[in-house]
């Protein structure tokens, strides 16, 4: 069993969104209002997964399922209802 900690991607660049489902609940994420590129601090965040840091946008980001766990944009929560999207990396 190798001890060596899994590969994760540099870089990714996160899309802002402004909503999570349009009014009848399908997935409809609208257009993107911001995108960041956020690289990797080689520390690990609050949720446990990656750190990654740039242009206003601190994330952690499960690499195995691109999933952005934990944002902040601008030091602030995204506003009620708005999601992040990762549209690359590496």
């Amino acid at each position: 069993m190798s001890t060596t900690p899994p590969s994760h991607p540099d870089r990714y660049t996160v899309e802002i969104k402004p909503r999570a489902a349009d009014a009848d609940g399908h997935p409809n994420h609208g257009a993107t209002l911001r995108t960041a590129v956020v690289e990797a601090t080689g520390r690990t965040g609050e949720s446990g997964y990656p750190r990654y840091e740039g242009e206003g946008v601190q994330a952690e980001i499960d690499p195995e399922t691109r999933t952005v766990e934990a944002i902040t944009l601008d030091g602030e929560e995204l506003p009620y209802g708005w999601m992040a999207e990762l549209s690359g990396g590496t």
